[in-house]
């Protein structure tokens, strides 16, 4: 683990003084770095992630911004996001596997899990703890070549028949189409809130990180931390909103071949399963439910000091344009432009900006 940062601080290093060379920013010399960090803050910068993330966030992105167009912007946070790692939490103290009879596996000591799928059945594992509100991290490597026909789910969900969830779900392909990252949101038992994305690199590839953040205000879907998707508390307007039922992390590789891919016209092929995804790195910044009582101080925005930035994190400019931007170039589904669907009338939280 202790290489892996080092080798993505050196990275994320060589990456932000190529952006200064290219965008013509003058680039900071050992003495500006001395001046900003004590003699063992600057070092590390090539072998810590802590002090590498501290360089980057308070010295070396806002000298970039002044320089960068918008396109240079994206693309810088696209490439970074896609290699920073979070402290990685342990498979075996944090989840059970619940179905799968053997196909699910937690190895490394607890550092990965891989789920499989097979024509006889497929597998899936669900956290121990509860939740209501938090910020999650999941980094995914989805099942490789021709994957048309499965499904892999990551959610968030309560129990009931009027229940919550926060949805991610990666619908396969044919080999060399792309995968369709598929979000939903539930209320009370009801959801019809799909918005539908492919990614700009392959999924199967390499792994991601996936984030959900859930906090009184909104819930915010991320990818590598950009975010592509945000669902608003707009209960004022008398749109409900997931605050009241801790849920639970779950997820499953399951073969849906019925519905998961063009419809249900491409069948999965089982000559290639085993078909397996991996997962390592959660990490969960949240609100513990448990004995009926929540871990943080209060449910309300204003403890946002006792309980982390997360319970009050919004936005800001530069997320709000990396948002506008995922939309416009890898959406392909949005219930809130689906008028034929909606003939009465689009859903209330779709006609408001």
């Amino acid at each position: 683990m202790a290489g892996r940062i080092m080798l993505v601080s050196a990275i994320c290093t060589a990456i932000l003084l190529y952006f200064f060379q290219a965008n013509n920013c003058p680039q900071p010399s050992s003495l500006d770095l001395s001046l900003h960090f004590p003699l063992h803050f600057t070092f590390p910068i090539f072998t810590g992630y802590k002090y590498n993330t501290m360089l980057i966030q308070t010295l070396l992105v806002p000298r970039l911004l002044k320089h960068m167009s918008m396109a240079s912007t994206l693309h810088l946070f696209l490439v970074l996001g896609s290699l920073m790692v979070a402290s990685a939490g342990n498979f075996y103290k944090d989840f059970d596997i619940t179905w799968g009879d053997g196909r699910a596996k937690m190895l490394n000591n607890g550092d990965l899990l891989t789920l499989s799928l097979d024509k006889a059945s497929g597998s899936g594992f669900q956290s121990k703890n509860e939740y209501l509100y938090g910020k999650i991290d999941m980094q995914l490597k989805l099942v490789p070549g021709n994957s048309a026909g499965t499904v892999t789910a990551y959610y968030l969900k309560s129990p009931g028949s009027t229940w919550d969830e926060i949805d991610f779900e990666f619908l396969g392909n044919l080999s060399g189409d792309p995968y369709t990252l598929h979000t939903n949101v539930f209320t009370n038992g009801k959801g019809d809130r799909e918005q539908q994305f492919h990614l700009w690199f392959d999924p199967a590839a390499d792994f991601h990180t996936y984030s959900i953040l859930w906090n009184p205000q909104r819930i915010v879907f991320s990818v590598d931390g950009t975010p592509i998707r945000e669902f608003k508390n707009s209960e004022s307007i008398g749109v409900p909103f997931p605050k009241n039922q801790p849920m639970r992390i779950y997820s499953s590789l399951w073969n849906a071949d019925d519905w998961a891919t063009r419809g249900g016209l491409v069948k999965t092929d089982w000559t290639h399963a085993p078909f397996t995804a991996s997962y390592r790195n959660f990490n969960a910044e949240a609100c513990v439910w448990s004995n009926g009582k929540s871990s943080c101080a209060s449910n309300s925005a204003s403890s946002t000091s006792s309980n982390g930035a997360w319970f009050s994190q919004e936005l800001d400019s530069t997320n709000q344009n990396r948002l506008k931007w995922v939309q416009k170039n890898y959406m392909i589904y949005n219930y809130c432009t689906d008028t034929k669907r909606f003939p009465q009338g689009l859903p209330a939280e779709c006609r408001i900006s």
